[in-house]
């Protein structure tokens, strides 16, 4: 019911005492990789194949395994194919490169667990040593190195020793990494009579980066630039680093040096959270704030400020950085813009449109059809209220506090950016400073499910449910309130310790309800009382084994990054004709290497039950050969149950003998029970999804009209030239230079989606016997991924647009892959986006057709995350594990 997050209850001791633990532990697995290098390549496969499930396990023991999956969830959904460096820009200090051990295995984690961060070096205390053994007196201008020409060459060889040193160390881990050195930032002179060869950034060049992360490797930038005309500059740091952020728009910007974060000039202490909207103007006044401290600050803020606010800098020491991006708690200095809080007392007051939306997309028990939006702004009418958050609504809590009894937070609602930055905690803290007293509620299988034992005094669970509260110690007190609590009907009854919660048990003798101010203490069985539950198990948590074949195009590559992040399916096999003998790229949990396999290789590995799911990422009329050799195999297949088989093809879509599989229309038991499912076509996943809500309204006589524009990725690939190494390329059928800024129209009529969307919506109409017929006109634009579809329907009988939007609220009320919003989607709502988002409803002015606009990626929803959410259900796991939502 409540969704939040963030700060660690540890106390300092323990924190300190698990970095070291951690840190004890990361420095023995550093050995023993380093022993394995010595023993052969076979050895390092080995070590890499567990790496992932290691590194989050150790991850486990900075922080609770909840914040540590859920901050993983969300860097590794930060970034996409089209765009591959938006999880972190981290800027190393030339003091830490000292420290190359300790940086090389913060960095090697990282990559372990399939991040891919931008890191760019300074060396300035390296080149300060070599300039004065040669005799030269460093020059500093308004904090601003002097670089004259004998500076400069000594500092391109400085820099690329240290780019060098840091990239072997990486390596030496088995963490592939590119030194990039040059090719990144152009730039002018500074001020060439004063400073001479210092640069100031006018452009960076992000291709050789994103180049690097396909690739596998994670990019070591150095900050030297160049002039148009190729004269070579030398740049600062941290100012190259902030011009790197401000064009790759990562989530987070670090920055490592030696002291581990920023520190209060007065008392010493570090500080921990620094929210520069509410914060700078009086920090910049204090009298212990200047010089260096005043510069960064500033600095942050000027950066921050070019940012979307859901970026965050933080300083931290090179040892504590996995604390600082995994934990609540942290471990550096977070810097942010954040916003100002407000409360208020009416829904006018807030906005009553942003606030029902927020309703509408946040709250769990409006998006599962328990209550709706209508409910819960009716029952803010019966009691005194406040309404807490921030100006952009990425947190939102409601306190009910009618006069003289104990307030209740109703509802505590945050976006992804308001969990990771933390306004979660700022809002429960204004709340806090208002309330002594406060009780809320929760579900055990709330994500967030930590955040509230941490900040409650106690708390009681029962059949999945939670209560929590603070400022109440005696137990007396919490029975009086639970009582009037329930007399009038303040909380829903399934979350109060009243009434038996199943059949009657005999009570041990003399037993009575047991109330309990311990978020944590165990109750005799037999005894209700407070205490927290066990959360429900997944359905599912046997590994299984899958191959990918045909693994060389777009959703291929897909795929493969979306089942790194997958707790129970490892990929074990990779078959493409053109890559066979190179190692597979963006798959993290192990290494492989692409082969070519025949149909007889095929047959084999489904009757030796080497494979539990097969995915074809293959061409249409391709793959059958292949469905039939699995066929044959797990005919006389003796060691388990036969294979799963999800074809992304169009060849099995209208068979009777396979699942077609669009969960959130067709229903999830026949993708459970099925072995052989078809994976929707991306068009076609977008049309019926627009089409499904209005079917009964459909004026059969005329139809529906999809016109469906998608990024170039949806033609197709082919092979292009070799790149330095030999390995073949990927490139796009169709260019987006080619299409010269406009878009092209294909396939006008009788595309195969028409009849693909016409026959499965068919089988939702009242008479199926009567098929609805589909027009649809695809068009391909030069943008990479992503397509919008509009759709213009003709009406049986008269709506409103009003109407027609509760029809799709109504239809997709708590399916998590769908967004419902009132404005047209564009493509930053549906570009590396997991889901489907539609919106746009207009009615003619006569009341007989109705325009309806939707939207997804289609290497995505339109393609790998539908195809992962068949494997799950069809292996038997969570609908959504492994997709980041």
């Amino acid at each position: 019911m409540l969704a939040a997050s963030r700060v660690s209850a540890l106390t300092p001791q323990v924190a300190r005492f698990q970095a070291v633990r951690v840190a004890g532990q990361r420095q023995a697995a550093l050995t023993a990789v380093r022993r394995r290098a010595n023993v052969s390549v076979r050895s390092i496969q080995s070590v890499a194949q567990t790496d992932r499930d290691t590194i989050t396990r150790l991850l486990y023991s900075i922080g609770t395994k909840r914040e540590v999956e859920r901050h993983l969830r969300i860097f590794s959904s930060s970034s996409h194919p089209s765009q591959p460096a938006k999880f972190a820009v981290i800027k190393v200090g030339g003091a830490v490169l000292d420290q190359i051990d300790e940086l090389a295995l913060s960095l090697s984690f990282l990559y372990r667990v399939g991040l891919y961060p931008v890191v760019l070096h300074g060396a300035g205390p390296q080149l300060n040593g070599i300039i004065e053994s040669e005799g030269v007196i460093p020059d500093y201008i308004d904090g601003i190195r002097v670089t004259d020409a004998k500076t400069l060459q000594i500092a391109r060889r400085v820099f690329l020793e240290q780019n060098l040193k840091l990239v072997g160390a990486l390596e030496q881990l088995g963490t592939r990494a590119r030194p990039i050195t040059s090719g990144v930032f152009t730039a002018d002179y500074l001020d060439k009579e004063k400073y001479k060869l210092v640069g100031n950034i006018t452009r960076v060049d992000k291709r050789p980066i994103e180049a690097a992360i396909r690739a596998g490797a994670l990019p070591i930038l150095t900050s030297l630039a160049e002039t148009p005309d190729g004269q070579i500059l030398n740049v600062n740091a941290d100012i190259a680093a902030g011009e790197l952020a401000k064009e790759l728009e990562p989530m987070k910007i670090v920055f490592l040096n030696e002291k581990g974060g920023m520190f209060h000039g007065v008392t010493g202490e570090k500080l921990d959270v620094i929210n520069l909207d509410e914060e700078y103007e009086q920090l910049m006044k204090e009298p212990w704030v200047k010089y260096g401290t005043k510069l960064k600050l500033r600095e942050f803020k000027e950066l921050l400020d070019h940012l979307p606010r859901s970026s965050s800098v933080a300083v931290i020491s090179a040892d504590h950085l996995q604390r600082e991006l995994f934990t609540d708690s942290g471990a550096g200095t977070l810097i942010r813009r954040g916003y100002r809080l407000f409360k208020h007392n009416s829904i006018e007051s807030v906005g009553a449109d942003r606030f029902r939306q927020v309703i509408h997309d946040r709250d769990p028990e409006v998006q599962s059809g328990v209550s709706s939006v209508t409910s819960v702004l009716s029952s803010l009418q019966k009691t005194p209220y406040t309404i807490y958050g921030d100006e952009p609504l990425d947190a939102v809590a409601i306190v009910t506090h009618p006069e003289g009894e104990v307030p209740i937070m109703t509802k505590l609602l945050a976006s992804r950016s308001g969990v990771l930055n933390n306004v979660i905690d700022n809002v429960f803290n204004a709340i806090k400073k208002d309330h002594r007293k406060l009780f809320w509620t929760a579900k055990v299988d709330d994500d967030n499910r930590s955040w509230h034992f941490e900040r409650a005094d106690g708390s009681f669970t029962r059949a999945g449910k939670s209560l929590f509260w603070y400022g109440v110690q005696d137990v007396a007190e919490v029975q009086r309130i639970v009582k009037d609590f329930e007399a009038k009907g303040r909380l829903e009854r399934a979350y109060l310790p009243v009434g038996p919660s199943a059949p009657p048990q005999q009570p041990f003798p003399g037993a009575t309800r047991s109330y309990s101010t311990l978020a944590r203490r165990q109750i005799p069985s037999g005894s209700r009382g407070y205490a927290t539950a066990v959360t429900p198990q997944p359905t599912s948590t046997e590994p299984k084994r899958l191959a990918l074949i045909g693994a060389r195009g777009y959703t291929g590559q897909a795929l493969a990054t979306l089942l790194s992040g997958h707790p129970y399916i490892d990929l074990t096999h990779v078959s493409s004709r053109q890559l066979a003998g190179y190692p597979l790229q963006g798959y993290t949990k192990s290494s492989i290497t692409h082969s070519n396999l025949s149909v007889e290789d095929v047959e084999r590995m489904e009757k030796d039950g080497e494979i539990d799911a097969w995915v074809m990422a293959l061409p249409n009329g391709v793959c059958k050969p292949f469905v039939d050799a699995i066929d044959r195999g797990a005919k006389v297949r003796s060691s388990s149950e036969p294979s799963v088989i999800v074809d992304l093809s169009a060849d099995y879509r209208f068979e009777s003998g396979w699942k077609y599989g669009l969960p959130e229309l067709y229903g999830r038991d026949g993708i459970r029970k099925s072995k052989r499912i078809s994976n929707p076509g991306c068009y076609a996943t977008s049309t019926q999804l627009l089409i499904a809500p209005l079917l009964k309204y459909v004026k059969h006589a005329s139809g529906p009209t999809v016109f469906g524009i998608s990024g170039y990725s949806g033609a197709g690939t082919v092979t292009g030239t070799s790149d330095a190494e030999g390995r073949p390329t990927t490139v796009p059928k169709v260019t987006p230079e080619s299409l010269a800024g406009g878009f092209r129209p294909y396939s006008l009529t009788d595309h195969i989606h028409e009849r693909e969307a016409g026959r499965h919506l068919s089988s939702l109409l009242a008479d199926p016997t009567n098929p609805i017929k589909v027009a649809f006109i695809p068009s391909v634009a030069p943008w990479f991924s992503g397509i919008i579809s509009t759709l213009s329907v003709p009406l049986s009988e008269k709506v409103t647009a009003r109407d027609v939007k509760g029809l799709y609220e109504e239809k997709y009320s708590g399916e998590k892959l769908i967004h419902v919003q009132a404005g047209v989607p564009g493509l930053s709502d549906i570009e590396n986006k997991h889901g489907w988002t539609v919106g746009g409803f207009q009615v003619h002015s006569e009341g007989d057709r109705a325009v309806v606009v939707g939207g997804l990626d289609n290497l995505l929803k339109g393609a790998a995350t539908q195809c992962l959410q068949n494997l799950n259900l069809t292996l038997g796991y969570d609908e959504y594990d492994g997709i980041p939502i």
